[in-house]
């Protein structure tokens, strides 16, 4: 067995927040506000460049209504979107 990489791992993670975050229907900002942190810290996570501890992991599930082992699911994708999302253009 190959010996785990703890930063594609930490990459992996942070690609399902981001993915259930948005299968919850939340922009960064609002998942933000929900788990009483800044944008810039979920950033981090979705990008990979947070360790998160148990605990974390554990209230991130909860604001997500996931179970915590979803976190470490393969992500759908492994391309990291990267800039904001085009804006909406109303009619």
């Amino acid at each position: 067995m190959r010996p785990a990489d703890p930063d594609a791992i930490a990459r992996d993670v942070g690609r399902r927040v981001a993915e259930l975050r948005a299968r919850a229907g939340l922009t960064q900002d609002e998942f933000a506000a929900k788990a009483e942190v800044g944008v810039k810290y979920v950033q981090r996570i979705e990008r990979g460049d947070e360790n998160l501890g148990i605990h974390s992991l554990v209230r991130l599930a909860n604001l997500l209504h996931a179970p915590v082992i979803d976190f470490f699911q393969p992500p759908a994708s492994k391309r990291r979107k990267t800039g904001r999302p085009p804006k909406s253009r109303e009619e």
